[in-house]
């Protein structure tokens, strides 16, 4: 587990440049997740460490298979100097413990519902996954253990969550395209009603 922890970390370090705080946190029946923190001029990247340790299983598998499966971390961009954002490692990090406490596999459209603000003053409280894309790439593993895909997670306002209930992943998607919406202003109101 040391080992492939190391590949990730030295994986989000060519992508993001050396990490500028990080900060762990543990919670019941899970194992220990970290959060790093990197500035890249005005951009400011958290990316998690530790939830690709385990591959994800279907909660409904009589046994989760301890090789095979889906491995994921996820990240966050959002606009340095907006807001204090350094709280959301929290939230990150409840993130990246969900397949652990909860069973999920994360997939692209996938949303995580926190029922409370990503960090303290945010109007977001949810995230989005997106596909993972080039910005981390993938991290293959030596077999039979799958690559860790690096997952982006946009913040989700109250609304933008009921607006993807309603109509679907894609329509929020074409929504934001369609209204040049900043999806890294950690202050962003949203812009669906």
């Amino acid at each position: 587990m040391g080992d492939i922890l190391d590949m990730v970390e030295e994986r989000l370090r060519s992508a993001f440049g050396e990490p500028d705080a990080r900060a762990s946190v543990t919670f019941l029946g899970a194992e220990r997740i970290e959060v790093l923190r990197f500035t890249q001029g005005e951009l400011r990247r958290y990316a998690t460490l530790g939830m690709s340790a385990q591959p994800m299983a279907d909660p409904l598998a009589p046994a989760a298979d301890p090789l095979r499966g889906p491995r994921a971390e996820v990240h966050l961009t959002v606009r340095a100097g907006r807001a204090d954002t350094s709280p959301v490692l929290r939230s990150l990090a409840m993130a990246a413990a969900s397949p652990q406490v909860e069973g999920l596999v994360l997939a692209d459209g996938n949303t995580l519902e926190f029922g409370e603000p990503l960090w303290p003053g945010a109007p977001f409280t949810a995230f989005l996954a997106a596909a993972p894309d080039e910005v981390v790439p993938a991290l293959p593993l030596p077999a039979p253990r799958d690559p860790v895909r690096f997952f982006p997670l946009v913040p989700l306002t109250p609304a933008e969550a009921a607006y993807k209930r309603a109509r679907g992943v894609e329509a929020l998607r074409a929504h934001w395209a369609g209204h040049g919406t900043d999806l890294t202003d950690p202050v962003r109101r949203a812009s669906v009603f």
